[in-house]
């Protein structure tokens, strides 16, 4: 068998291709394969399961037939396993350093056992690491503000930490921030205990990531210690998405894939996230990296369960006991409704998912001035006011195309933020709103505006399919710029981000030009004026753009987008109108509409123009005319035309209506910004430090 990677039926539905322990040892040191194979008789163990071997066979040793089930035993250091049974399911024979695989049948339960304390003891002793565990990624910090701005915000949201000694962890927290002196007042959260010799590696933790410094102490007296600033931190990337405390009786019960004897297994939840699952396990369970659990029901305060589909991470202790961790994903579209409703709910407890307050949330729109953004009378919103509310009500068992976050007081709703899916790969954030004032009880600065963005944006994040956030953001309002633009301005050379002007401006579908068509011929786009139309976009816009609008060639007609709205019952369609003169395109105008109500400002009813030669804004006015038509006969009476030049010559011509106080922008980040970008608004959103932050003590 040459380069070929095959299991049995058994072990796909058991474990994963890269299960149980990579072993990283000298070979006397290690765990030995024995068969009785003449020729092969020892081979070093380079990765261990109860459901595979890997081995790297001694130098000319002659490789078993693929045909043959095989006798083996696992020998480690004079402890022996077996005799198991295995087929080859890996092998190499033109190379002389290629491993074989050897796929375990028929494993029982004491084997499985034999094997998973041995490795379990290999992991204590520093000899075995999980396969599927992924390396943490490192950044050196030394920008200074950066680094202030960083602890100020640990300080502020009480974040623990832990400080790391050789042979010891203690738990730490940052007390306060003395800013009149640069130093850091530090508490030791462990009675009894000393802080022991300086220097100190202390990590802290962020929104999302863990940051490690080392400083030397100036001063300790008692349980607290105090610390210069220092001069160089280290971001270290946790995860891609935030782990957080299971809610209260979250339990999950499955069956052992490989020992069905062990019964139905009932574990509590530790802690999840969008995309994992920590549970409590003794080691009877016999639980290893790689371990497919399919499906692992999940219980909670509901009547039905969420059935998940999951993968064993890791395996290891947790304040004292043993727990694993898994990557899961729902088994059908109701199953993730209701897990991104339970993760969301874990995430961010003071929010709530919009559906359950509709009420409140219209008025908070209209208490806080949201719709005044616009220059329209309240009245003009009334119109959408039942779409609004159906369209919401919808979207809560819709989480790959909404997230309507509301946060809820005595008061009603205290602000607001949402998002929706109308292109393949990006979120448009939109509808932000926050009552003025402040409610009653202890809410930490900022955490109103944080909590909402926090939700909307790791909901945006939980979408594999996730690539840019986009938003239509009025650049005069002082948050806005502040939180948004300044970050996007500063990465938008890399190409990460996108700031660009853009008027957003109303077209009623009854005021027509009442000009003739100026000699061009209007209709649909041929494939080949797709083509030149997505060349001059490129050639004019920045790949940022491109990429996050649908605007490139293959994606211009938004079928795939479209067909997941359909499927919804929802309306999504893009439609490209091309004036031509002499046969020639001059002028495209792209025009898209989407589901009445899913936003307030209707844009998903929005068209864009695009000049193909230098006499296409001759054709603008035509052009806009026949779109007043096109967004008519689809039952609309107004859209929005996204003006992105400043040519002003054809706004009257054309009856355009706009605010000409507003300073729209289009705001575009990439995901793979998301995460510093969700601590960047952790840190914006604490407000300053006050005295009573400095000292608490």
């Amino acid at each position: 068998m040459s380069g070929d990677l095959e299991t049995s039926a058994g072990a796909v539905l058991a474990a994963g291709t890269y299960s149980g322990y990579s072993l990283h040892t000298q070979p006397e040191q290690g765990i030995n394969l024995i068969l009785s194979q003449p020729g092969i008789s020892c081979s070093r163990v380079t990765r261990l399961s109860p459901t595979a071997v890997w081995a790297l066979p001694e130098p000319g040793a002659e490789l078993p037939p693929r045909e043959r089930t095989l006798q083996l035993l696992l020998d480690d250091n004079g402890r022996t396993i077996g005799p198991l049974r295995g087929e080859i399911l890996w092998s190499d024979p033109r190379r002389y350093d290629a491993p074989i695989g050897i796929q375990l049948v028929d494993v029982t339960v004491e084997q499985g056992r034999q094997i998973l304390s041995t490795l379990d003891a290999a992991v204590r002793q520093g000899r075995a690491l999980p396969a599927v565990s992924p390396q943490p990624i490192e950044e050196a910090i030394v920008e200074p503000e950066r680094i202030c701005s960083i602890l100020k915000s640990v300080c502020v949201m009480k974040h623990q930490g832990v400080l790391r000694q050789l042979g010891r962890t203690l738990r730490v927290s940052l007390e306060y921030f003395d800013v009149m002196t640069s130093q850091l007042h530090w508490r030791l959260e462990e009675p009894g205990t000393g802080w022991g010799a300086a220097p100190y590696d202390i990590e802290v933790v962020g929104h999302n990531s863990a940051y490690r410094l080392r400083v030397p102490a100036l001063e300790t007296r008692g349980g607290r210690m105090v610390t210069p600033i220092p001069r160089r931190m280290w971001k270290v990337r946790h995860r891609w998405h935030r782990r957080v405390p299971a809610p209260a009786g979250l339990r999950a019960r499955f069956h052992h894939p490989l020992w069905g004897e062990l019964g139905l297994l009932e574990r509590e939840a530790v802690d999840v996230s969008f995309n994992g699952l920590c549970l409590r396990s003794p080691a009877e369970d016999l639980i290893f990296p790689g371990l497919l659990l399919q499906p692992l029901e999940l219980w909670g305060e509901g009547d039905e369960p969420i059935l998940l589909r999951g993968e064993v991470r890791f395996v290891g202790d947790k304040d004292g006991q043993r727990v694993f961790g898994l990557q899961v994903t729902p088994c059908t579209p109701l199953d993730e409704a209701r897990w991104i409703q339970l993760v969301s709910q874990a995430l961010c407890p003071a929010t709530r998912g919009g559906e359950e307050l509709l009420e409140p949330l219209w008025e908070l729109l209209v208490d806080s001035g949201y719709f005044n953004l616009s220059g329209k009378k309240t009245e003009h919103f009334e119109e959408l006011r039942a779409s609004f509310l159906e369209t919401s009500q919808r979207a809560a068992h819709l989480p790959r195309l909404f997230c309507q976050a509301v946060w809820p007081s005595k008061r009603g709703v205290e602000a607001t933020l949402s998002s929706v899916r109308p292109y393949r790969h990006s979120w448009l954030v939109h509808q932000l709103a926050k009552r003025p004032g402040k409610p009653d009880g202890d809410v930490a600065p900022g955490q109103i505006l944080r909590d909402i963005h926090v939700r909307t944006l790791e909901h945006a994040q939980s979408d594999p399919d996730f690539r840019w956030l986009v938003a239509y953001v009025e650049s005069t309002v002082p948050l806005i710029e502040r939180v948004h633009m300044a970050y996007a301005r500063a990465l938008a050379e890399r190409g990460e981000a996108l700031v660009m002007p853009v008027r957003l401006m109303d077209v009623h579908c009854n005021e027509r030009s009442g000009l003739p068509s100026g000699g061009f011929e209007l209709s649909p786009a041929r494939a080949d004026e797709k083509t030149r139309l997505a060349e001059e976009i490129a050639r004019t816009r920045p790949a940022c753009y491109v990429e996050a609008l649908d605007l490139s060639r293959e994606r211009m007609d938004l079928r795939d987008t479209a067909a997941t709205w359909h499927a919804a019952g929802l309306e999504r369609e893009r439609q490209v109108l091309v004036a031509r003169r002499g046969g020639v395109a001059v002028a495209a105008i792209i025009l898209e509409l989407g589901q009445p109500g899913s936003n307030l400002f209707r844009l998903l009813d929005a068209a864009r123009l695009f000049p193909l030669t230098p006499e296409g804004p001759d054709a603008y006015v035509a052009l806009l005319d026949e779109a007043r038509a096109w967004y008519a006969r689809r039952g609309r009476t107004s859209f929005v035309f996204l003006r992105e030049d400043e040519d002003d010559s054809y706004t009257a011509t054309a009856r355009l209506h706009d605010e000409p106080d507003a300073q729209p922008c289009l705001w575009l980040l990439s995901a793979r910004m998301l995460p510093e970008f969700l601590e960047y608004v952790s840190e914006a959103t604490v407000g300053r430090l006050t005295p009573a932050n400095h000292r608490t003590a």
